[in-house]
């Protein structure tokens, strides 16, 4: 039996970055996150962190195969041993550095996700248990 869930947004991606593309340049790039004011106070703290994670929505993604080609080298392997943004559920996760908090946005370097995207969650990312 399938559970669909709705996750709320808790804010948006701004980036350079208008459509979705594989470019390994968005690994260097700045971007920043909007946090929603409903969640200025779950930003308590995360300044003291040099890199959070961020769970996003592959809102621009559709469909999904169980059988996927990586990118990395072109091995045709099972869906969940790939980074591709087409999946059952549309959630990533991208580790990146957290380089200023100003009010209710962060910016970040590293984040593979694309103008507009939802951000569904923000965690720090702690080594011992990540």
């Amino acid at each position: 039996m399938k559970n669909t869930c709705y996750p709320e947004s808790v804010g948006y991606v701004k980036s350079t970055f208008k459509e979705p593309v594989f470019d390994e340049k968005m690994y260097s790039s700045i971007s920043f996150i909007e946090i929603y004011p409903d969640f200025a106070e779950a930003l308590d703290g995360v300044d003291e962190f040099k890199k959070i994670q961020i769970l996003f929505q592959f809102d621009k993604s559709q469909g999904y195969k169980l059988k996927q080609k990586r990118r990395t080298d072109g091995k045709l392997v099972g869906l969940f041993a790939t980074r591709s943004p087409h999946r059952p559920n549309g959630i990533g996760i991208t580790t990146v550095n957290l380089l200023s908090v100003d009010g209710l946005t962060l910016e970040v370097e590293g984040l593979d996700a694309i103008d507009g995207t939802p951000v569904l969650d923000i965690k720090p990312y702690v080594s011992k248990f990540d």
